[in-house]
């Protein structure tokens, strides 16, 4: 295998998969992609019913748990990476959501220069191809597939969103167009039944090209210094240790806790933190691994009164003809995440833009498969999507397959702590409604007894779990704590760049597989120094109270 190339990308995840594909469009220009993990050629990647399996699974995922979170009661929560060609969209639960105008506003604000709303939607818009055809914030023909599963065959989809109207919130039409706020379907990465990673849409196109060559099972151990710019890197396949020269530039796309993890590994981050691993300092740089973000979640459940819901298809049996249908006809309940109807509503007056998500499933239990109730039932999972509190990724050794110690202090802010209790009360509200009736049984969790301010944060501190959407630890901007400018270069240090969800300097309202696979694409042309897509004008809708109330 030839030594040197001109690009260098660190992880096939979302955004290694978008810059492999965009970069080796050049025929002039030679790429290599180094993945750790293995193939996603596995019925349980694949299938998107069975999107718990992956994300539990070693083989396909880093299984990092967080240190003692003091905001929840000092539990330990799981944070699962992808460890396989397509990462994390390998392995996630599909949910397409942008995230709000005014998100990307805020990352302009915070020193991302061009890199708002107007600058953000072309590059939303080339990635996308929506079954349902195009308008001014949608299009078909891109690489990454968008649905909505079965169209929400299931009725209680829709008795969820005539609730939320019900309860005197607007629908949406599509929360990816001109209005988040509201009621309505949700959209998910899957074409014709299948999961629809980063791979299938970007990585898989371009493999056939000669000047694109893939190394997984290829563990990046550091980047390679001539001083302070980036020449290469070190990596590892099998007991070989070998090392990879980059002409034009390394570009690091190994997310939220492996970036920060591999500059630190390589002597880029803050001072003490390296020399407490027993690293040498190449370049200070503080803010590395610092202002980690996450969406906490808890699902509120129901007991519900028709025999309607998937508690009545957790069984062997219909396990295997779930599977069989979908293995021979790519249909049925195996062919969609089941999230398919969903809502952003603002937890109070005051507010331009949602802060509250929900997903809304046909079905009462844990995310992660283990624990269903007994019985049918039904849950929304809600969290606040705009947290204050911030945590920090630091490494405790040199090598990168010594876990960093990741702690998100979680709710340590009162404001988070604050919106979790709306999150109880008026979700309460939500499922009294009429359109629920036929449906609605006791309340299963938190329970009814669960009233009071401090009975709220008692129990969201015990049920409180990571929606798995951690962002920031590499953020974009121009202050003293900022990792890359917002070309996506690292600060202080030449041909070295980040593109994953790291950079992001805020989190968007919503889960981040859409907003990077977006960051990507536009990265790809920053890098490439061609003309960028030019700037949308597609206007975008607020409640026209939001001053003064909170529907």
């Amino acid at each position: 295998m030839q030594a040197s190339f001109d690009y260098i990308i660190v992880g096939a995840g979302s955004a290694g998969c978008v810059l492999a594909n965009r970069l080796s469009e050049d025929a002039d220009t030679t790429i290599l992609l180094l993945e750790y993990g293995g193939s996603d050629h596995s019925i349980f990647i694949q299938m998107p019913t069975a999107l718990s399996i992956p994300m539990n699974t070693q083989r396909f995922a880093w299984q990092f748990y967080t240190q003692a979170e003091p905001g929840l009661d000092n539990r330990r929560l799981h944070c699962p990476r992808g460890k396989v060609i397509g990462g994390s969209s390998s392995i996630n639960g599909m949910v397409y959501v942008r995230g709000h105008a005014h998100d990307f506003e805020e990352w302009a604000r915070r020193g991302a220069t061009d890199w708002d709303y107007r600058h953000c939607l072309p590059y939303f818009k080339k990635a996308d191809d929506w079954k349902y055809g195009g308008d001014a914030y949608r299009k078909q023909g891109g690489a990454l597939a968008v649905c909505n599963g079965n169209e929400m065959k299931n009725p209680l989809y829709r008795a969820f969103i005539e609730a939320g109207r019900q309860a005197g919130y607007m629908k949406t039409d599509d929360y990816n167009g001109a209005q988040q706020e509201g009621f309505g379907a949700m959209s998910m990465t899957v074409r014709d039944g299948v999961r629809w990673s980063a791979a299938k849409a970007y990585l898989n196109p371009a493999k056939r090209r000669r000047n694109l060559t893939v190394l997984s099972g290829a563990l990046s151990q550091r980047v390679l210094f001539e001083g302070k710019k980036a020449v290469g890197v070190e990596y590892c396949r099998g007991e070989k240790t070998m090392r990879a020269t980059a002409n034009r530039e390394v570009i690091l796309c190994a997310g939220v806790i492996g970036s920060p993890q591999l500059l630190q590994c390589s002597g880029v981050g803050p001072a003490e933190v390296l020399k407490n691993a027993g690293v040498e300092v190449v370049h200070a740089l503080p803010g590395v691994g610092e202002n980690l973000q996450d969406h906490l979640e808890f699902y509120f459940q129901f007991v519900c009164k028709q025999p309607i819901t998937l508690n009545g298809k957790l069984d062997w049996w219909n396990k295997l003809l779930i599977g069989a249908r979908w293995y021979f006809f790519k249909s049925g309940l195996g062919a969609t995440n089941h999230f398919e109807s969903c809502a952003f509503i603002r937890s109070r007056a005051g507010l331009a833009a949602p802060d509250i998500q929900y997903h809304f499933l046909p079905a009462a239990i844990r995310y992660d498969g283990k624990s269903a109730f007994k019985g049918h039932g039904f849950q929304v999972h809600v969290g606040h999507n705009k947290p204050h509190s911030r945590g920090r990724v630091w490494i405790t050794a040199p090598h990168p397959l010594e876990k960093p110690s990741i702690l998100f202090n979680y709710l340590q802010r009162e404001e988070d702590r604050q919106v979790f209790r709306q999150c109880v009360r008026l979700t309460r509200e939500i499922i009294q409604q009429p359109a629920m009736e036929p449906y609605r049984g006791a309340e299963i969790q938190p329970g009814e007894a669960v009233q009071s301010d401090r009975e709220i944060d008692a129990f969201v501190r015990q049920a409180t779990e990571s929606a798995y959407h951690p962002a920031g630890t590499c953020k974009m901007g121009g202050d003293g704590m900022a990792v890359v400018d917002a070309d996506t270069r690292v600060h202080g240090i030449e041909r070295l760049r980040v593109v994953d969800a790291s950079i992001f300097p805020v989190i968007p309202n919503g889960n981040l597989n859409a907003p990077t696979i977006m960051t990507a694409e536009r990265a790809a042309d920053l890098i490439k120094g061609k003309g960028m897509l030019p700037p949308s004008e597609a206007p975008t809708e607020l409640a026209d109270n939001w001053q003064h109330a909170q529907r």
